[in-house]
């Protein structure tokens, strides 16, 4: 099956909104919980997440790609600027930057969710999403891109895969910087 990869733009809102369902994927986050603090997270819902994350997309620029099969969004990836997404760049995370400078650089860049389509699952759609993303990032002036994938998972539908697979990454050229936490590389790729 032939995917196609975009970014998400306001004109494809309603793409996004049919992919992540009625409950916003992964428990109503909307893919809010890297971009908002541990308070205001508690004090959120899912329709204020999902009104954050809209408003994020109405203001651009694009948050992340869309994998699309036959017209319909199978997958999601948030990428862009390790700044757009301040608590990835926690130093209490495994995705910390090791250089605290690159939370703050635009040109350092990081993958950091991935929503696929259950019936899209295991079909390779998130590589497809990285390597489109390696191509976003290089158009637009990244020159490191970073992610903190997941290690062992027990099958392509867990949870801890929101973060992605390390397997995917090293598929893709990325190398492991450090491992803070035990199956949880930080992961480079120099653009």
């Amino acid at each position: 099956m032939s995917t196609t990869i975009a970014p998400l733009t306001p004109e494809r809102w309603t793409d996004f909104e049919d992919l992540f369902g009625k409950q916003g994927a992964c428990y109503g986050c909307w893919c809010t919980h890297f971009r908002l603090a541990p308070a205001e997270r508690r004090a959120s819902d899912k329709e204020r997440n999902k009104d954050h994350i809209k408003a994020r997309i109405e203001a651009g620029p694009p948050p992340g790609l869309l994998a699309f099969e036959d017209g319909k969004a199978v997958g999601w990836m948030q990428i862009g600027p390790r700044a757009d997404v301040p608590e990835w760049n926690n130093q209490g995370r495994g995705s910390a930057p090791v250089d605290p400078a690159d939370a703050g650089d635009p040109d350092v860049w990081a993958i950091s969710c991935f929503f696929i389509r259950v019936k899209a699952r295991g079909r390779g759609v998130t590589h497809r999403l990285v390597e489109g993303g390696i191509a976003f990032a290089r158009e637009n002036g990244a020159r490191l891109l970073e992610a903190c994938p997941i290690d062992l998972s027990r099958d392509s539908r867990s949870i801890g895969l929101f973060v992605g697979s390390s397997r995917v990454f090293e598929k893709a050229g990325f190398e492991r910087l450090v491992e803070r936490k035990p199956g949880r590389p930080l992961m480079r790729l120099v653009l």
